[in-house]
């Protein structure tokens, strides 16, 4: 029987998320430090530093944006962060937290629908934080 490492489960549940919906260009896990626990890009050919779905960025500024949302709902009373989403006219990121040390973050493009993709992320989110904790879903 063949080992199943983690870092291929999760790397399986970003490519699963990233193939089944129109628009996205790539999905990163994220710790809480900024690092990435593993990542997938329909296009990984493409990717190099210097392209704005590389996954080291976007997980140092998802960690970023994610430490901001949670100070500032915290100091607003506003209880725990749900998601972020950061919309511009070329695409946007939106992030889900999957447990309390990461967070899920997907590129998306213009063209994306942000209702399946945010679906979609939450499903996939879900799927990491039980695979972080031991399980095998």
């Amino acid at each position: 029987m063949a080992q199943v490492y983690k870092t291929d489960l999760l790397e399986e549940a970003l490519k699963e998320l990233c193939l089944k919906l129109d628009g996205v260009q790539g999905a990163v896990i994220v710790s809480i430090e900024g690092f990435v626990v593993a990542s997938y890009s329909p296009h990984e050919n493409d990717m190099d530093d210097e392209s704005p779905t590389s996954s080291p960025q976007v997980a140092a500024m998802a960690a970023t944006l994610i430490a901001l949302g949670e100070r500032t709902l915290s100091r607003l009373a506003q209880g725990e962060m749900l998601r972020l989403l950061i919309e511009g006219n070329d695409g946007g990121m939106l992030v889900v937290p999957a447990d309390r040390r990461s967070s899920v973050a997907v590129m998306v493009g213009p063209e994306a629908k942000m209702g399946l993709v945010l679906y979609g992320l939450q499903q996939t989110a879900k799927k990491v934080s039980e695979i972080l904790e031991g399980g095998r879903s």
